[in-house]
């Protein structure tokens, strides 16, 4: 059931649910419910959701509920022991819930869940040395979160990972004296990270790059030595970049 509040638009409608059959009829005159704002028994997730904060105590009661919002909120809410004894639910959101609340040492069982963004719960979350199980999850997404958290120790298995987005965390966060391992990728974008934190002597096996972008960061961080033949490079940045090198060098600004 609806009403529209007088002087509303028609889409301003609230959901009213009946009060008689309510179990919590005497939390109204508590003030704890109010309704079409604050009610556990409407098709509302924002009432339902004002309710259980208000009467978390209430929470698990509706951890089996019918209605998937209502299961998904309860288990915001619910004691942690109850939460950890639920089924796996059918639906996603409330798998999303339960993830997030779960112990981090009690998250295998949602490791391989249908739910991209379970996965991607579970990746935020697990412990980094665990992470390897997701280490070739079918969806990228995933993977970019393993690549935010993975150990660098390990990290190197994701260098050839086949989306660029992947790569380029990889070629963020790899400590530079291993990123030689991505100096041929073939997306300029990952090369131009690449270049911009390697070691100089790597940086200067970079200067010849088809892409200007990763030339000019090599040449940032290239020996001077190195970058005094591209003082006429064909692009325009490239060579005042040089140029400013060796200027500064001869400045004493650059050692």
């Amino acid at each position: 059931m609806s009403e529209r509040h007088p002087g509303a638009s028609p889409l301003a409608e609230v959901a009213l649910a009946d009060c008689s059959a309510c179990p919590h009829r005497a939390s109204l005159e508590k003030g704890r419910c109010v309704p079409g704002d604050v009610c556990v028994t409407a098709h509302s997730g924002r009432q339902i959701d004002r309710f259980l904060r208000r009467n978390p105590q209430f929470a698990e009661d509706y951890l089996h509920d019918g209605f998937w919002e209502r299961r998904a909120i309860a288990a915001r809410y619910a004691p942690l022991e109850s939460v950890r004894l639920l089924p796996m639910d059918a639906d996603e959101v409330v798998r999303r819930v339960v993830v997030s609340r779960l112990p981090k040492d009690e998250l295998g069982d949602y490791l391989h869940d249908s739910d991209r963004e379970v996965r991607m719960t579970v990746a935020n979350r697990l412990a980094p040395e665990g992470l390897g199980a997701l280490l070739d999850d079918e969806d990228y997404l995933v993977r970019l979160q393993v690549a935010k958290r993975l150990p660098h120790g390990q990290l190197r298995r994701m260098a050839g990972d086949e989306d660029r987005e992947v790569r380029k965390e990889v070629a963020r966060r790899l400590p530079p004296f291993a990123l030689s391992l991505m100096m041929k990728d073939a997306d300029a974008e990952v090369r131009r990270i690449v270049a911009a934190r390697l070691l100089p002597d790597d940086a200067a096996k970079m200067l010849a790059d088809e892409d200007w972008v990763v030339r000019l960061e090599a040449v940032q961080r290239a020996p001077l030595e190195a970058i005094a033949e591209l003082v006429d490079d064909v692009e325009a940045d490239v060579c005042a970049a040089v140029r400013k090198r060796l200027n500064d060098f001869l400045l004493g600004e650059d050692k």
